[in-house]
């Protein structure tokens, strides 16, 4: 069956048009409400979202369907995904749901859900309540319709189990840590958490408003805090996305620190430390090449799926893997959360800084990084990556790099868009490479 409302991650698209709409919501929160009456237990589901001003809608959406099939509801406001997560553990609910399309501008949204063991769900439970989002569902009889209430100290409770991730004697003294929250779901918590173990915090991305969230702030516009870090002398700067499930750190001289950066500092920090668990890292294919040449040389395999946080989960539970991560800032630790959680990945960043007393430009870049070109080719329609030429131009893109190089092309999961990255130790070989392969994908779609 193929997907329809489903995407990398969970259902996201242009806020009501498509698949965003309130209808919808309240169709998918029958759906999964459904799906999730287990057991003769009153059921339960806890709702929370980011700062877009169409979180209203959809909650209220999302409510009704909820209760309209008999679960209660437990709202617990704008928070981070992984604080729903967590929660959704806590509150011994049935099923977790995020509003938020994470690092996506203000116009679009999208609902993200997890099972009661906190984790993101499985593509058998997508499919299934996708097919259930076309079905007439039965609904509660009148008695049993569920009931909606709000809980005021869920901030609280994500702030202790985020500085829990630490051992009680790591206190963050003496450091001067820009926070850039991307004026999305993270704003009140992640500054306090830094604060409350001890560090000077400059807050930035931090008045929401509805509708600039992730605009130009965050971890996918690094110009502020880069700015801000310099501005002010300040030993480090975090950036979150919308949602707070990504991390990017920038140093204090404003350098960027990716995702691949931050898994080979903790990779190594934990192995250091004989915590590191299945002998090495979980990330996508998009990681560069020279992460993986630095962990073998400490004699860790780098282990890559397809994109998506989901995908990096898996390998990681099956391999028995700890750390996983993606080079756009999403970083998972399984010892402290059940998704990614960019606040608890920069409380590790700022553990090991106070602990090596080193600067953060010395610290963080552990690793040269191979050239890398990413590039997007839009097409109308059709599958250009079908076409006899273009498949030629790959295979002759792949014998060119073979042994010094590697070439990744995928479609976009959430948009037209063919995905062309290639790495190699000649930048001009790697630029002329992709160049050809976008240029025959023109072709093809033209």
């Amino acid at each position: 069956m193929g997907r329809q409302y489903f995407g990398t991650d969970g259902i996201r698209g242009l806020t009501n048009a498509g698949v965003m709409t309130a209808a919808i919501a309240m169709k998918v929160g029958q759906a999964a409400g459904t799906h999730f009456l287990r057991g003769r237990h009153r059921h339960r589901v806890v709702i929370g979202k980011d700062t877009r001003l169409s979180g209203y809608m959809l909650e209220n959406a999302l409510v009704a369907g909820f209760t309209s099939v008999g679960m209660d509801v437990v709202l617990l406001g704008p928070l981070p995904t992984p604080a729903i997560a967590l929660l959704t553990r806590e509150l011994r609910a049935d099923v977790g749901v995020m509003i938020s399309a994470s690092h996506n501008p203000y116009q679009d949204n999208g609902i993200k859900l997890f099972g009661p063991d906190g984790f993101k769900l499985s593509d058998a439970d997508e499919l299934a309540i996708e097919g259930m989002l076309s079905q007439d569902l039965p609904l509660a009889p009148a008695a049993e319709i569920g009931r909606a209430r709000r809980i005021d100290d869920a901030r609280g409770r994500y702030i202790h189990a985020v500085k829990a991730s630490l051992p009680d004697d790591v206190r963050l003294d003496g450091l001067k840590i820009v926070v850039d929250c991307a004026n999305g779901a993270a704003y009140q918590v992640a500054p306090s958490a830094v604060w409350e173990l001890g560090a000077e915090v400059i807050t930035v991305g931090v008045n929401p408003n509805g509708t600039n969230i992730n605009d130009h702030c965050g971890s996918t516009s690094l110009g502020l805090v880069s700015e801000t870090v310099v501005a002010s002398g300040a030993h480090i700067g975090i950036a979150l996305d919308g949602d707070a499930d990504r991390l990017i750190v920038v140093d204090e001289r404003g350098q960027t620190v990716d995702g691949d950066q931050l898994m080979a500092l903790i990779g190594t920090q934990l192995a250091d430390q004989g915590k590191l668990r299945g002998g090495g890292v979980v990330a996508t294919v998009m990681s560069n090449l020279g992460l993986e040449r630095f962990l073998q040389g400490r004699g860790l395999s780098l282990e890559r799926t397809k994109v998506g946080d989901r995908h990096v989960l898996e390998k990681m539970k099956s391999g028995g893997f700890n750390l996983g991560g993606e080079q756009s800032g999403h970083m998972i630790l399984l010892d402290h959360a059940t998704t990614g959680d960019g606040t608890i990945a920069a409380l590790q960043v700022l553990a090991a800084l106070v602990k090596s007393g080193k600067a953060a430009s010395e610290l963080l870049h552990l690793f040269d990084r191979v050239p890398q070109l990413l590039r997007n080719v839009r097409f109308a329609g059709g599958k250009p990556l079908d076409d006899a030429r273009v498949q030629a131009v790959i295979a002759e893109a792949e014998a060119q790099l073979a042994g010094k190089g590697r070439l990744v092309i995928r479609p976009s999961g959430t948009e037209p868009v063919i995905r062309v990255m290639a790495e190699g130790d000649d930048a001009g070989e790697v630029e002329a490479v992709v160049a050809a392969i976008c240029a025959a994908v023109q072709d093809a779609a033209s």
